[in-house]
């Protein structure tokens, strides 16, 4: 992704060429790290916390943090997510969604798949932390 933003810099400012398809495809490869990789840094504990509260307790006490964290949170927001998305990426695959740019990518309905494979992804990675979580209570 950083190899492609350079070169398409390269190009747009060093030889005056622009191709919409390479700019989506920096917007497709943004997307899939975070949408994919969401529930493999929720999963290996790399995932953006405040933990001024958290840091310092024991182990019992951030289990119980997880547990509820997730059974309060994570698994509502998921189960919305996947509610809400469903209609706006059915439609979208319903036409197979193609970008409105000359030149872009014909894939728009593989990308917004994504909003569906997130919670997914999400709520298979919170079943997991649930059962390690009350295995260690």
């Amino acid at each position: 992704m950083v190899i492609l933003t350079f070169g398409i810099v390269v190009a747009r400012y060093g030889f005056n060429q622009g191709w919409i398809w390479m700019q989506e495809s920096v917007t497709y490869l943004h997307a899939m790290v975070f949408m994919i990789a969401a529930a493999w840094a929720f999963q290996t504990d790399d995932h953006v916390r405040v933990d001024i509260f958290y840091r310092d307790r024991p182990e019992r006490y951030k289990n119980w943090v997880n547990l509820a964290g997730t059974i309060l949170f994570l698994v509502p927001f998921s189960i919305y997510l996947l509610l809400i998305g469903w209609d706006y990426v059915s439609a979208s695959w319903a036409v197979r969604e193609t970008s409105p740019e000359p030149g872009g990518l014909p894939l728009v309905f593989l990308l917004k798949s994504l909003i569906l494979v997130l919670p997914a992804l999400l709520l298979i990675q919170s079943w997991s932390t649930v059962r390690r979580c009350i295995s260690s209570l």
